[in-house]
């Protein structure tokens, strides 16, 4: 479901991607926009599901030892189903529909091998239309981003942009 974004709310998204603490004051010296159009912007693109602006962490950092892929084959015609269903749960980080030899893709975040094995023995197992997994135990993160631009200049979306629109 694409937005209709246009260069101001692109801008927006942007500043606060590289720094989720700007205040609108801030960000209105910056661009030029007025701060109540600045909150006003932001709170729609908030409310629309656009933007969300949240502190992110290493689990592997603070306290979690298990960061893990599971890879999930389906019952035709349950993928989403199944990516509704694990989206609720608060282990999933990351939960897409994919194709390939697996259907959906995870990331969950485990505090120890025991919350795994309960992850994955106990509550897996209650998702209708799973019919196999494969985990892939992440052991050292390497990138965690999640500024990867919106048509901007320098980004790789941007670049992509331009390219096609040549």
């Amino acid at each position: 479901m694409k937005a209709d974004l246009d260069e101001i709310d692109r801008k927006l998204i942007a500043i606060l991607q590289q720094d989720g603490r700007r205040s609108f004051k801030e960000i209105s010296e910056e661009t030029g926009i007025p701060a109540s159009s600045v909150r006003y912007r932001v709170q729609r693109l908030e409310e629309s599901g656009t933007l969300q602006i949240v502190g992110v962490a290493d689990p592997l950092r603070i306290g979690f030892d298990r960061l893990a892929l599971i890879g999930l084959k389906c019952e035709l015609g349950k993928a989403r189903a199944v990516c509704e269903e694990l989206s609720r749960l608060p282990e999933t980080s990351y939960v897409v529909l994919t194709t390939g030899p697996y259907d959906v893709m995870v990331e969950v975040v485990c505090r120890d091998v025991a919350h795994y094995t309960e992850f994955l023995h106990e509550r897996l197992p209650t998702v209708d239309g799973i019919t196999g997994t494969e985990t892939f135990f992440v052991l050292e993160a390497y990138k965690l981003a999640y500024g990867w631009g919106v048509g901007d200049e320098g980004s790789p979306l941007g670049e992509a942009a331009a390219e096609h629109s040549e």
